[in-house]
């Protein structure tokens, strides 16, 4: 019997071909998630720093004005960064979530094909041990048939 050969393995190399690109995507998506979560807490750390700032410079009994308003203007420009940047993670967490499910649905459609193959795999391996079967049973019917025409 011919050897087996899957007729959708180039349809399969395409799927997984697909399914390692939104794999890649989603790897950049969550390095890019990782990096806004690094600057959020940097952010963070730079409102303590100026929270404390502020609260040394009213503590010290005789604040100097321009000093206040400065550490104000740099409060305001963190507090901007910190909606922008809250903004932006939000949008992230949005196209994760939409890469996740593509990458998700590509390893499906690639699991499809591999347990198609596996059947017909499955089903050709057992046409053949079928087929060698019936070619035992024949040769052994015919060795018989030799055996009891020479006992004649």
């Amino acid at each position: 019997m011919a050897r087996y050969r899957f007729r959708l393995a180039a349809l399969r190399r395409l799927r997984e071909i697909r399914r390692d690109e939104l794999r890649a995507r989603l790897a950049e998506a969550l390095r890019a998630q990782e990096i806004l979560e690094e600057q959020a807490e940097r952010l963070d750390e730079q409102l303590a720093a100026f929270v404390d700032l502020r609260r040394r410079l009213l503590r010290s009994g005789r604040p100097d004005v321009s000093q206040l308003l400065e550490a104000q203007r740099y409060a305001i420009a963190l507090q901007t960064m910190q909606r922008t940047l809250r903004g932006q993670r939000e949008q992230l967490a949005t196209e994760v979530a939409s890469r996740q499910l593509a990458a998700t649905d590509a390893e499906r459609d690639v699991r499809v094909l591999d347990k198609l193959e596996e059947k017909q795999r499955a089903a050709h391996r057992r046409a053949a041990e079928t087929a060698e079967g019936r070619l035992l049973d024949e040769i052994g019917g015919r060795r018989r048939s030799a055996v009891e025409s020479e006992e004649r």
